[in-house]
């Protein structure tokens, strides 16, 4: 499998995210994931302070990554982050047994409807995709300068690259709701598992195991 190696330099170039980079991180996805149907359910959007919920979400994610010691792996341009991209790891607080001072600390930002939303969202793409050996592609995300210069392309080969750690890894999921996003995930190779919803909200849960990376690296 073709490797992208993250501890390259930052300019233009792949590397794990800091703890002084989250904040760069958060503000990257919080514009990326605004009008995101999904998010736009769980974190009501027809009531005030949705943008409030929404970024205090996203920032609890992210801290619980650095936690848990998660890839998060980002692309630079001089001081500024161009794109990010985040999973979590093979068994590593996934789904709906998600540890529970992440559950404390996104009731109090975020409330509990939103915070039983989310973690309804994650025991269906479990129950979906059987298990839980494999990463999740959680969050992708490229600053709106930077769009249709490849950057979405960089941060999808970089997650498949992590699997090369995880030999438990049978593959990665991600659950798509933006319409954007599904070509690019099919162009690398990713299959439907199934159409999901969430609530009122539908999208496609997409998969692709280990032998499939290995039969696109070929192909690259």
């Amino acid at each position: 499998m073709t490797t992208i190696n993250p501890a390259q330099l930052r300019d233009g170039q792949l590397t794990y995210l800091v703890a002084e980079d989250l904040k760069m991180a958060a503000s990257l996805l919080y514009q990326a994931y605004y009008d995101d149907a999904l998010l736009m359910a769980i974190f009501q959007a027809d009531k005030p302070d949705y943008e409030k919920r929404l970024r205090a979400a996203i920032r609890e994610e992210l801290m619980a990554f650095w936690e848990a010691k998660q890839p998060m792996l980002g692309v630079f341009d001089g001081d500024s982050l161009i794109g990010v991209v985040c999973l979590t790891q093979p068994g590593k607080s996934f789904g709906p047994g998600k540890y529970w001072h992440w559950r404390l600390k996104m009731l109090l930002t975020a409330g509990y409807v939103s915070t039983m939303q989310l973690l309804e969202k994650e025991r269906l793409i479990q129950e979906a995709v059987h298990g839980d050996d494999y990463h999740m592609l959680a969050f992708i995300a490229v600053s709106p300068r930077y769009q249709q210069q490849g950057w979405g392309d960089l941060l999808v080969r970089a997650a498949q690259s992590a699997i090369d750690d995880e030999p438990q890894s049978r593959g990665i999921a991600v659950y798509v709701t933006q319409p954007q996003y599904l070509s690019l995930f099919e162009q690398h190779g990713y299959e439907l598992v199934q159409e999901l919803s969430v609530g009122d909200i539908s999208g496609k849960l997409m998969f692709q195991s280990r032998s499939q990376l290995d039969e696109v690296s070929r192909a690259i």
